[in-house]
């Protein structure tokens, strides 16, 4: 099982193949992702880079989010999933952030705000150039690092606990890489016949190969 695994090992070709690659969000600065981030939430980040064309031409910075309301923000959002929260959550943190330079880039000051819990950060730190602080776990790395083999959860929360505490910091980047595989070949209806990750594959050695 699992524990047989050098995952320190068996995880570089995934590190290797989507190194440096950027997010699906087509964001162009600090500000802008951060919208992003929280507005993707439940959403698609496809959905949220159509959205996102008017309301930055509209709010194109943190000084002039802080301008609005909750009210006055829904109409530039209105078509997202659980847009008056996120209109709520994205105004007050414009009205305590003021400017794009205060924009934090710690995960403890990232999480404080409201809207943000550690994935949005771990993608807010990774996407900004900053070291890790822990390891991104969205709804596709959910499903990879289980069928990997790596870890033996779907709980988000401990899936980074198990890989943060497998993988020295260097290699934190891994949950995002397991994302991008996850969109691309380790789909709900995986691609296992060209999947490059089938030597160390749990999922594959017990589901598909028997």
């Amino acid at each position: 099982m699992a524990a047989k695994t050098d995952w320190v090992k068996a995880i570089q070709p995934l590190l290797k193949k989507y190194k440096g690659k950027k997010h699906p969000l087509e964001y162009k600065n600090t500000y802008q992702l951060l919208v992003m981030v929280i507005l993707a939430a439940q959403d698609s980040d496809r959905h949220i880079n159509q959205v996102a064309v008017d309301l930055f031409k509209a709010i194109p910075n943190m000084k002039a989010l802080a301008k609005h309301t909750t009210e006055t923000l829904i109409p530039y959002i209105k078509k997202v999933r659980n847009h008056r929260n996120k209109a709520n959550w994205l105004t007050k943190i414009a009205q305590e952030i003021k400017t794009d330079a205060k924009i934090p880039k710690t995960m403890d000051e990232l999480t404080a705000l409201p809207g943000i819990g550690r994935k949005s950060a771990n993608v807010i730190l990774r996407e900004s150039g900053l070291p890790p602080e822990g390891i991104m776990v969205d709804l596709h790395t959910v499903r990879v690092a289980p069928r990997l083999g790596i870890v033996d959860t779907s709980d988000p929360k401990k899936i980074e606990e198990e890989l943060t505490a497998i993988l020295p910091q260097k290699y934190w980047d891994a949950g995002m890489a397991m994302s991008f595989h996850g969109r691309e070949i380790c789909r709900p209806k995986p691609l296992c016949e060209i999947c490059f990750m089938r030597p160390v594959c749990e999922y594959y050695k017990e589901v598909i190969s028997k």
